[in-house]
């Protein structure tokens, strides 16, 4: 089983401009997520899927200077540029995730891959529901309907977001969902605003000297024992970048019905 593992990640954020190359301890976010992510043992290859646009010249210099793997596609259609970045290695099974997740966990990675593979699912994620906290999501699907979303696909909402053709069409995937023991949904994880990255960095200053390979168990007992930490950011919702993906179908959706 060949399985390459694709992180998306651009510069121009929009809640957040800049955020994937901000410093942790010293290195770039980006990097700093991408050395967790490299002790993901199912995981035979990772590559960064960003855009040709020149204000991500910045992050491929980065990216270059640490040997890592890079293809350069669409801006806005992050689906075709999964789908060619995929393509491009030809892998049975491809592993979503995204660049604003600095403590993406290796071992939730390498268990949503092995179930993937143990059941034979089209598609399986550990989001569906929400049980993991936000920061830790992980799809994997393989490379066929990967192929056939990227086809088929052609809401806004769908080709930035690569995934949502599958949840839409659920009866022709097999999916398979990987949920938590203990419901921890409620936890902000990813970093989309100023007050997330201040939450990941006071993370990484309490746990990354004492072990880089920090887990998401060290996590929470260093949120037990610190309970004023999740204060920083919890009055975030989950998915708000979902809302404007909605408004921009609904204004496709009218513009089509008009012709």
């Amino acid at each position: 089983m060949n399985v390459l593992a694709i992180l998306q990640a651009r510069v121009s954020s929009t809640r957040l401009p800049g955020k994937i190359l901000k410093p942790i301890l010293g290195k770039p976010m980006i990097i700093r997520q991408i050395e967790r992510e490299m002790h993901v043992a199912s995981i035979d290859k990772l590559v960064v899927a960003t855009s040709t646009d020149f204000s991500d010249d910045e992050l491929v210099k980065v990216l270059d200077k640490n040997h890592i793997s890079v293809y350069r596609g669409s801006l806005d259609n992050v689906l075709d540029r999964y789908y060619k970045t995929a393509n491009l290695y030809k892998p049975d099974h491809v592993v979503r995730i995204t660049g604003d997740c600095p403590l993406a966990d290796p071992d939730v990675i390498d268990r949503v891959i092995l179930e993937h593979i143990k059941y034979d699912a089209d598609y399986t994620t550990n989001c569906l529901p929400p049980s993991w906290p936000d920061g830790l999501d992980v799809e994997v699907m393989k490379m066929n309907v990967l192929k056939t979303i990227w086809q088929e696909s052609k809401l806004p909402s769908e080709l930035e977001h690569v995934t949502p053709f599958i949840r839409k069409h659920s009866h022709r995937f097999k999916i398979h969902n990987v949920a938590s023991e203990v419901d921890l949904s409620m936890l902000r994880w990813t970093v989309d605003e100023k007050e997330d990255f201040e939450y990941v960095t006071n993370i990484y200053e309490n746990l990354y000297p004492k072990d880089s390979n920090f887990r998401t168990i060290d996590i929470l007992n260093y949120i037990d024992s610190n309970p004023y930490i999740s204060n920083i950011n919890s009055h975030y919702n989950r998915n708000e970048g979902s809302k404007s993906s909605a408004i921009k179908d609904e204004a496709y959706l009218s513009e089509k019905n008009k012709c």
